[in-house]
């Protein structure tokens, strides 16, 4: 059972491969996504980000969630080395981390409910649990940021998350918070694959952030691989990256 909705300003899709898979599993997964948009969207002037951004709301009397959300923030500031900030221009957006983790919510929500096999794609961040209708693990494929009609690598994986930060699709949208007015040029795709979807995206934002030395940054983190294309079409990937592609593409 498929079915993509769009949510959150991106099409967001959940398939689950179980045989016990009902529409009910579906609607409870998209409906959790409408909950994250209207606490956490920037666009929606009642979220709780956009009330905080004004000051009619203190981060500490705010929800659990988004208390949650800043504290990771926090983690992920550190563990960077300060190119992962939720705060720009005096205010927070923290679409950085919110998608990531959504997705693992959402997953997580899905597991609770019995599920083994699906995964839960928004805006081609996914999460990837079980195998597929086939019984093998999952396809994904990396676009060709200069052709997005073209898949460049294809993935075979379960039970993992897979991450693409880029210019591609929503221009300059990620920003190296120590020169925040300069465009990010040098690297313009970084997909990360991590044990879920929260840890890969957060470092995939990070390291783009980074820009050359990004995908070094990921070599150096355990259980994290990552591949990245630079503005002239070379592809760099750490060493562990190869024993995710598929079979038939490894050659």
């Amino acid at each position: 059972m498929r079915q993509t909705r769009i949510l959150m300003g991106m099409p967001v899709t959940v398939e689950i491969a179980d045989s016990g898979a009902t529409m009910d599993l579906l609607d409870a997964v998209f409906a959790y996504f409408e909950y994250v948009d209207a606490t956490f969207s920037t666009y929606k002037p009642e979220s709780e980000i956009s009330r905080i951004n004004r000051g009619e709301l203190a981060v500490a009397q705010a929800s659990a969630d988004m208390r949650a959300i800043f504290g990771l923030a926090e983690q992920t500031r550190q563990e960077t080395g300060g190119y992962f900030n939720i705060t720009r221009n005096g205010e927070y957006d923290p679409s950085g981390i919110v998608k990531g983790w959504a997705i693992d919510q959402a997953a997580e929500l899905l597991r609770e409910r019995g599920c083994a096999n699906f995964y839960v794609d928004a805006g081609g961040d996914i999460q990837v649990v079980g195998l597929n209708a086939s019984g093998v693990p999952w396809r994904v494929g990396i676009r060709n940021p200069f052709n997005l009609h073209e898949i460049v690598k294809v993935l075979a994986v379960t039970d993992c998350g897979v991450a693409t930060s880029g210019t591609s699709i929503r221009g300059q949208h990620i920003y190296n918070p120590f020169a925040p007015s300069e465009p990010l040029t040098e690297i313009v795709s970084l997909t990360v694959i991590g044990p879920d979807i929260y840890e890969a995206d957060r470092f995939a934002t990070a390291a783009f952030a980074m820009g050359r030395t990004g995908i070094f940054f990921i070599e150096q983190l355990t259980g994290l691989e990552g591949y990245a294309i630079d503005a002239h079409g070379q592809a760099t990937f750490t060493t562990g990256f190869m024993r995710y592609i598929a079979h038939d593409e490894a050659d």
